[in-house]
């Protein structure tokens, strides 16, 4: 575990703002910087977890209603109730729903007030999902962007400590032609 000296450090170092003044998106990465810990996760793992019934419910309706699956086996019962209803039925006066087919209108009716609702749900359902992605995104790309600048920071501290090693050289060489000591 870390303690909170090292996220306030990181706050001011590398965000340039106190720690109280970062929303909880910053505070999760830059927490999960100080922990050395992974902090990338699936939305949609997120979204299932949270979705209640209704929503899992309206997430399947969403995607058989829009389905070429759906489109051609609907299209087959329209055309067959329509063929029973003026045909076939019709020559021994068995036709239900003659033309011009007012309880087939009725049906189709319902059917549209029941699942363009039930659609909108699962489109709604898609935008939050959308939203945790976009949010979680975010917080990758703060910590790709905070890593990469920490490296930045590390590889300065080496080239200066390098640096420094080579003026300690260099400085000794000098003092010792100076003292007329030859290498």
């Amino acid at each position: 575990m870390h303690d909170k000296t090292t996220t306030a450090d990181l706050s001011l170092r590398l965000l340039g703002r106190p720690l109280d003044e970062l929303d909880a998106d910053e505070l999760r990465v830059l927490d999960a910087i100080a922990e050395r810990r992974l902090i990338s996760r699936d939305a949609a793992d997120l979204d299932d977890a949270e979705a209640s019934f209704g929503a899992r419910l309206s997430d399947r309706v969403a995607a058989v209603g829009g389905s070429w699956g759906f489109i051609i086996a609907f299209t087959a019962v329209l055309l067959g109730w329509m063929l029973l209803n003026s045909d076939v039925l019709a020559r021994w006066g068995m036709a239900f729903d003659p033309y011009p087919f007012i309880f087939l209108n009725l049906m189709l009716s319902t059917l549209a007030a029941i699942q363009a609702p039930i659609i909108m749900m699962s489109q709604n359902r898609a935008s939050a999902k959308d939203r945790i992605a976009a949010g979680l995104d975010y917080e990758i790309n703060l910590r790709a962007e905070l890593e990469i600048m920490r490296l930045h920071e590390k590889l300065d501290q080496m080239r200066i400590h390098e640096l420094v090693g080579q003026l300690d050289r260099i400085e000794q060489r000098l003092q010792n032609e100076r003292n007329g000591i030859t290498p």
